[in-house]
């Protein structure tokens, strides 16, 4: 410099002058001949080895199969699953195992998804990315939008493996992809990230460990020398851990650290199941590592109206569900409560199912139901039940209704929106059975919160279900439901019909003696009401337990006292029956042919009622008597139209009685091979429906195999 820029006065020479902040070297100098080198260490970017060492994984080879040997083709993959389940460790050792088809380097970010200081946010990831490939700080831009182009133009030289931990959005994840063919992202997070599949992306869902598995893992940490012997507690405690490998890891570390406890007590501390959560924390002195606190953070992520929903499905005494249940439970319109299934479903806090259904896992439940109790009051949770039991009920009467339209039930008057709609028979029966598990829970449960009316008719309303499926173990429990809702109410009208129930249940059981005693209380209190009709349906039933005791004579007094008073009354369909009962009797006492004429009558009566089941009844009752009595060359006829009846409605019991039937009239022809044929397929049938299958068993070991 020749001079000084900044004195007074004109410069008496050239001015070499630097201003700003350069990068790298500087040469001033006032004339430059020939070229400039520059002497000195290079130094070659960075290579990042971010990966974290993965924890322990156990056969977890279909999901590391699903991930692709080397790179994915889709260039970035999501694996996704509930808390706890394993994801980290599945993406870590799929990485680790990759390494080399990616030589520039491994980047890993915990993106804090589900972390009490908040998700991480992109601009701060991709900052991390940038400066790891060796961009200065000064080089690193402020804002995401350069962030991210900057990060894709250094991504594009390089083979990169990218492994995104914890993501809490597809928005969060969406700028951290390289956006190149040679590198991949591997994004893990409790929520399925639709938005990434959208795009492109790969989605591999995580579930529970094999049983196989669990037990794997659980002796890895605790050994052989202590699980072995105490094998049958140790399948127990997987299941009650749900195969979840954060659960298992809790309880095998509570195992651990406490040598003389035996698996046995372990389990027998998770039997209580309200303080299943409790039991499943260990804590250390950085603090707690529970089940409870990992479903909360992901509680915590869910919008206002989805945390409520997720609340009142706690409060749900079901295993499953669809949106209409849903809907009423939470007091919302259909559209809210699908949009909030499919919210908790993309969270991985309820799993989704066919047919529209969905349903929790049992820790997650238990977390749902701890979390309705602590902010929701005893009168919500009450309200929340009663809407989901009026619900049930109409849906239930609806499809009463039609699988039974002679049965009259009246209408409620319960506000029931979106009930379903059946259009046969038989799919309103399927409905039935396939909620049959919820009506249960539902029934006991609105016993318990003093809705007596809604659990008693949830009952009432289920009875095609055991006419046609059996169920009777189960039925028995359900109906005294019935009967003890009915009695809380003080309804000696319900409690009559109740007794009625359990009566049959009782019968359908094999317990005729207890059968008596509800049938004979319910005598006397419709004779008390002064209801004749009802006092000849009860007699009608003694007289069915008269005819299983072998007594046909007694079976035959009652039918007839029961008979003359539903002629009185007009009771077309109520004679019908009672004349089937009779005819019944009569086979049964060797008197076939006399069995003809009242069954015919019963077949005339029924043509004209709504009542498919029964007229079947009538024309394989008719079969029989034609069997033994004169016109045996029409029996087979009548009973096969009696079982096309029983297969169009979905009745699996009148299936299984006409099958049975048919086998013994192919037995009286002389073939043997039918008749075996025919009885397997009726004991298959209706062992399926808890029926016994005594007689059954009996006729096939007497023809002997095949």
């Amino acid at each position: 410099m020749t001079t000084n820029p900044g004195a007074a006065g004109m410069p008496r020479g050239h001015v070499n002058e630097l201003a700003g902040s350069v990068n790298g070297p500087v040469v001033q100098a006032r004339d430059v001949l020939g070229g400039v080198h520059f002497h000195g260490v290079q130094h070659d970017a960075p290579v990042p080895r971010q990966l974290p060492r993965p924890g322990r994984l156990v056969n977890r080879t279909g999901t590391l199969a699903a991930l692709g040997q080397g790179r994915p083709p889709d260039g970035a993959v999501v694996v996704s699953g509930p808390a706890g389940i394993g994801k980290t460790a599945v993406a870590l050792h799929w990485a680790h195992g990759s390494l080399g088809h990616f030589p520039d380097g491994q980047l890993f970010a915990d993106l804090q998804g589900h972390s009490a200081a908040g998700p991480l946010l992109p601009v701060e990831a991709l900052g991390r990315f940038i400066r790891a490939l060796g961009v200065p700080d000064d080089g690193v831009p402020a804002e995401l939008a350069e962030r991210a182009a900057l990060f894709r133009s250094l991504a594009a030289a390089r083979r990169l493996l990218i492994v995104l931990d914890d993501a809490y959005s597809a928005a969060q994840v969406g700028p951290l992809l390289p956006g190149t063919a040679g590198s991949v992202a591997v994004v893990t997070s409790r929520w399925r990230l639709a938005g990434l599949v959208v795009r492109g992306a790969r989605g591999v869902q995580l579930g529970p460990l094999g049983r196989d598995a669990a037990l794997e893992m659980l002796g890895a940490a605790l050994g052989a020398q202590r699980v072995g012997p105490e094998l049958g507690m140790a399948e127990r405690l997987v299941e009650q851990c749900e195969r979840s490998p954060l659960a298992l890891s809790i309880a095998a570390a509570r195992l651990a650290t406490r040598p003389r406890w035996s698996l046995a007590g372990m389990v027998a501390a998770l039997t209580h199941e309200r303080r299943r959560l409790t039991v499943l924390s260990a804590q250390d002195a950085e603090g707690d590592v529970t089940i409870r606190a990992a479903l909360t953070l992901s509680y915590r992520n869910l919008p206002e109206r989805a945390q409520r929903l997720y609340r009142l499905l706690g409060v749900h005494p079901g295993v499953t569900f669809d949106g209409r249940a849903v809907a009423a439970l939470a007091g919302v319109p259909l559209s809210s409560a699908e949009a909030g299934l499919d919210l908790l479903t993309e969270a991985n806090l309820l799993d989704d199912l066919p047919d529209g259904r969905y349903r929790f896992h049992n820790l997650v439940r238990l977390h749902a139901l701890e979390l309705a109790e602590g902010n929701e009051t005893e009168t919500e949770r009450r309200e929340a039940v009663r809407r989901l039991a009026e619900w049930t009920v109409a849906a239930a009467l609806a499809a009463s209704r039609a699988i039974a339209p002679y049965r009259r039930l009246a209408d409620p008057g319960f506000r029931a929106p979106d009930p379903p709609e059946f259009g046969t028979a038989a799919g309103a029966l399927e409905w039935l059975d396939e909620e049959f598990g919820n009506l249960r829970a539902l029934a006991r449960r609105a016993l318990e919160c003093g809705l007596n009316r809604q659990a008693r008719l949830l009952v009432d309303a289920s009875w095609p279900l055991f006419l046609h499926r059996g169920h009777h173990v189960e039925r028995l429990d359900f109906d005294r439901v019935g009967l003890a809702a009915a009695r809380a109410d003080g309804d000696p009208v319900a409690e009559a019909k109740m007794l009625n129930r359990t009566g049959l249940a009782l019968r359908a059981l094999g317990r005729p003696d207890e059968a008596a005693g509800d049938f004979t209380a319910a005598l006397e209190l419709w004779r008390r009401l002064g209801d004749e009709a009802r006092v000849a349906g009860t007699r009608r039933r003694l007289g069915l337990l008269e005819l299983d005791r072998g007594a046909a004579g007694a079976a035959a007094a009652h039918f007839g006292a029961a008979l003359d008073a539903f002629r009185a009354a007009g009771e077309n369909r109520r004679t019908a029956l009672t004349l089937c009962d009779l005819g019944a009797t009569l086979i049964k006492a060797g008197r076939a042919a006399e069995a003809v004429d009242p069954l015919t009558e019963a077949g005339r009566l029924l043509a004209s009622e709504p009542d498919p089941y029964n007229r079947a009844r009538a024309l394989v009752l008719l079969g029989q008597a034609q069997a033994r009595g004169p016109d045996p060359a029409a029996a087979a006829q009548s009973v096969e139209r009696g079982l096309a009846t029983m297969r169009e409605i979905g009745s699996a019991i009148g299936e299984g009685d006409a099958l049975h039937v048919l086998g013994d009239l192919a037995l009286q022809d002389g073939r043997a091979g039918d008749a075996r044929r025919l009885y397997t397929r009726a004991r298959e049938i209706l062992a399926g429906t808890g029926v016994p299958t005594r007689i059954l068993d009996e006729r096939l070991a007497d023809l002997g195999p095949g």
